[in-house]
């Protein structure tokens, strides 16, 4: 169950990746906290939400940086592409979206399989 959250809380979560542009001083001031208010206890009482949050940004951007990856296709000499296919990669490892590798084994000789051991009875 999710907690309940002070006004002042949810505006800060609110425009924390909109208006403030992540910067949590300028989402303090933006949800109503006073100047002298310690962003770090605003912050720490948030831990949780603040990283939910991030992750659903994160993932909300995960398109964009598909559309990257493949429009690089269409034009590989786009200025600053290789920087641009970085962010992109590192963006959808982190929301989940990972390269994926085949492996494949070969094994020369054989390895036999045994039945287990019948136990022992003692004749007494």
């Amino acid at each position: 169950m999710a907690r309940q959250l002070t006004e002042k809380q949810q505006k800060f979560l609110a425009v924390l990746f909109d208006e403030a542009g992540g910067d949590m001083v300028a989402a303090k001031k933006m949800a109503g906290y006073a100047d002298n208010s310690n962003t770090a206890e605003i912050v720490k009482g948030l831990k949780e939400e603040i990283l939910e949050a991030t992750q659903m940004y994160m993932a909300r951007n995960a398109p964009k940086a598909a559309m990257a990856m493949t429009g690089a296709l269409y034009d590989p000499t786009e200025l600053g592409i290789r920087d641009k296919m970085s962010a992109a990669k590192e963006l959808l490892d982190r929301v989940g979206l990972v390269k994926t590798e085949k492996m494949q084994v070969e094994a020369s000789g054989g390895v036999m399989l045994m039945p287990p051991k019948a136990p022992v009875e003692d004749d007494e």
